[in-house]
């Protein structure tokens, strides 16, 4: 069914344009009014990243939770999974991060998370979405039930400990020299103080938000200024979070970056050595490359791809007993410490293989050879291009020609008016031919 409001991740949209305070008044209003269970007193905890919008989100939020009887909790900045930790822990039967991710500091999002502090399903968003534009007025609480607001003091040294308990009790990385980019967003405090806490020696940048420098120039999404600062202090290794943590990059001595991938195999192989698998293998998106699989296949584990998004890489986590999954973007989801993806926790993982090891990060964190990828996109003005018979003839073609040797990946955005067209194999140029030819064929409906 078709959603108004929300997305793949929540509500999104430009803060004040289609983000707007009334927006965020009806959304607290109408998901306060749906999680009202019982005759208990009910209460939902706020989290936000370091956005200037979240002053004025957080508030208008607390006003539509409280008109209809909900209490507030409100925790500062921390990271989106401390928010999902943090509803389960504190019995809370809603949860909120106020965050639009990596994105620039002029977007931001709502995102919802239910009492076991995973995000919400469809059917429970669709709920929601039609009491935001139906009449509150009669829904609200009386004046002697109006919820009450307050913020909570610390919740981000209970967030770090919870983060340091994932690890052995004797677990120390001193001797560790490791550079982390919190990308000035909602890990800024909580990351450099957990790391420094386990004996590492933390140098620690994008730490220092202003409202409007989110995501600029730093974090997961742009690791250069974390690649030029682990060469420049000669650190062991780099860490880059996004601007609310909720997914990671590694950056080896070198300077190199290691993707999700590499990440989900050094975990996926430590956890078996350790007996941790709670399966033969781990779940990841269509988007995770060839060269993943196979390694995984040499260590007798599978992978189990889904579409990209990581709400779907939990959900099969969740159907099918997983507790490893992630993306190539870096959303690595551990099932057994936390509810979405942690970027500070998959962190911790990696850090404990090098510790263990005693080996540089770029052979720790070097487990396959990525298969060469091509991605192309066309954009088209209308109707269903992918439908046309002789689209359909290049597709057939070109997954004949990389059968046994790589595979195509086509998939409309959904976002937008574009077909992604990707290809992976042993050979580039046989993978790029396969592309541009179905790239070709799309053009020619598109146009």
């Amino acid at each position: 069914m078709a959603r108004k409001y929300f997305g793949t991740d929540g509500v999104r949209g430009r803060a004040n344009a289609t983000l707007t305070a009334d927006l965020a008044l009806r959304v607290g209003m109408a998901a306060g009014y749906a999680f009202h269970r019982g005759e208990h007193r009910h209460r939902v905890v706020i989290g936000k990243d370091t956005r200037l919008s979240g002053y004025m989100i957080e508030n208008a939020l607390v006003a539509g939770f409280t008109s209809v009887g909900m209490d507030v909790l409100l925790l500062g900045p921390v990271p989106t999974p401390a928010v999902g930790m943090l509803t389960r822990s504190m019995r809370a039967d809603l949860g909120v991060m106020i965050s639009a991710s990596h994105n620039p500091f002029d977007d931001n999002g709502i995102k919802l998370f239910g009492p076991d502090g995973f995000k919400l399903s469809d059917q429970i968003e669709h709920e929601i979405e039609e009491l935001i534009d139906h009449d509150m007025a009669k829904k609200l609480a009386p004046p002697a039930e109006i919820g009450r607001a307050k913020r909570l003091e610390g919740v981000q040294a209970r967030y770090i400990e919870y983060a340091k308990r994932t690890l052995p009790r004797d677990q120390s990385f001193e001797g560790l020299r490791v550079v982390v980019d919190c990308a000035n967003g909602a890990a800024y405090r909580v990351a450099p103080e957990a790391l420094w806490e386990l004996g590492a020696d933390v140098v620690a940048i994008g730490v220092e938000p202003d409202g409007l420098n989110i995501n600029r120039d730093v974090g997961s999404t742009s690791p250069a200024a974390l690649s030029a600062k682990v060469r420049e202090v000669r650190a062991d290794i780099g860490i880059a979070l996004d601007g609310d943590a909720d997914r990671v990059i590694i950056v080896d001595e070198k300077g190199h970056v290691v993707d999700g991938d590499q990440i989900m195999a050094v975990v996926a192989q430590s956890f078996k050595e350790d007996g941790r698998l709670s399966r033969d293998g781990i779940v990841a998106t269509v988007m995770s490359n060839l060269g993943l699989e196979r390694y995984l296949q040499s260590e007798g584990l599978t992978l189990a791809r889904t579409s990209v998004g990581d709400r779907y890489v939990l959900e099969r986590m969740r159907a099918d007993g997983f507790n490893v999954g992630g993306e190539q973007s870096g959303h690595i989801i551990l099932s057994d410490y936390s509810t979405t993806g942690d970027g500070l926790l998959a962190a911790l993982q990696v850090l404990a293989v090098v510790a263990r090891s005693e080996k540089p990060v770029s052979e720790v964190c070097h487990r396959f050879d990525p298969l060469p990828q091509v991605l192309k996109n066309v954009r088209y003005s209308s109707g269903k291009p992918l439908e046309n018979a002789a689209v359909q003839v290049a597709i057939a073609d070109a997954e004949r020609r990389l059968a046994n040797h790589g595979r195509l990946l086509i998939r409309p955005s959904g976002t937008e008016p574009v077909i992604r067209v990707m290809g992976e194999g042993d050979d580039f140029d046989l993978v790029e031919g396969a592309v541009d030819d179905v790239i070709e064929a799309l053009r020619r409906v598109a146009a």
